[in-house]
């Protein structure tokens, strides 16, 4: 059967980043868009991201035993051996970085290259387990996708890939957060140090009103330097404030924690998909930062 192999790989992750990194494709294309390299760049980053959850799978099955949302996952039930799932994710890394080698070029390449040492290294086999920061460095390379998607057109890291890269890292703080607040009793039956694990729900709540306010601000850069237009700033505008506002809500005296988490973490996607949707459709053509080209 083909379903655990597909699985193992985790569909709904891979669907999040494709949105992303086309996103930051159509973005850098600015209406110039060649098919050929967004589907390779498109196709190539999937293989990637699911060679990273391929491999995340074979480092977490003990943790993930121990966790209700996981432990029907395929290499914990036994559907997939642990050794095939490693073969998996090597053979759909060397096809995902080899298309990226081929279609698009080293800046883009670098920078999956980089999220997947991040996600599978840094992360995957150290961070999680022993660190409250783990969230903090995992959080770099799940907002890696839109960065090589708006390399691949570019051919460079300048000012609006250094946005997006900041933006989605602050993006992913209070989405994992979230997901680890009404996820307690997993986390803690795991012993992961996440935040609100480590150092309780409180210090987790200030964080994800911070990093929400954080991500309203960076979000505004790309209008303000020229990358986009209105349109974007007004759909970045009321889905990141109306993001905030729910999460400044979860003060109230009284409030149900979980059920204000779960609605924090939907909104989250919403905002996102928001963003990455409408920041490829009102691009600015020739639009540059304003400081480097005033007129």
């Amino acid at each position: 059967m083909i379903w655990p192999y597909l699985k193992v790989t985790k569909p709904g992750i891979i669907m999040g980043n494709l949105i992303a990194v086309a996103g930051g494709f159509c973005l850098a294309a600015r209406g110039d868009i060649d098919p050929a390299l967004l589907a390779a760049t498109v196709l190539g980053l999937s293989l990637v991201v699911a060679s990273g959850c391929a491999i995340n799978n074979c480092i977490d099955r003990d943790i993930d035993a121990r966790m209700e949302r996981t432990r029907r996952r395929v290499t914990v039930t036994g559907e997939l051996a642990p050794r095939t799932a490693l073969i998996v994710g090597l053979v759909l890394g060397l096809l995902g970085f080899g298309l990226l080698a081929a279609a698009t070029n080293p800046v883009a390449l670098g920078f999956a290259a980089f999220g997947y040492g991040i996600y599978v290294g840094l992360y995957s086999l150290y961070m999680k387990r022993r660190s409250v920061y783990g969230t903090l460095v995992g959080s770099l390379s799940g907002a890696v996708p839109p960065v090589v998607g708006y390399c691949a057109v570019s051919g460079r890291f300048d000012p609006g890939a250094a946005i997006l890269l900041l933006m989605f890292c602050l993006w992913q703080m209070p989405h994992s957060y979230a997901i680890a607040i009404f996820r307690l009793r997993d986390y803690q039956a795991a012993r992961i140090p996440v935040l609100p694990v480590a150092r309780g729900i409180h210090r987790a709540r200030v964080h994800i009103v911070l990093y929400i306010a954080l991500f309203c601000l960076v979000s505004a850069l790309l209008p303000l330097a020229g990358y986009t237009g209105l349109t974007f700033m007004a759909v970045a505008c009321a889905t990141s404030l109306w993001w905030l506002a729910l999460a400044c809500w979860g003060w109230r005296r009284g409030m149900e924690v979980s059920g204000w988490a779960r609605r924090v973490f939907v909104l989250s996607l919403i905002t996102i998909v928001a963003v990455s949707l409408t920041m490829a459709l009102d691009f600015r053509p020739g639009g540059e930062l304003w400081a480097l080209n005033p007129r």
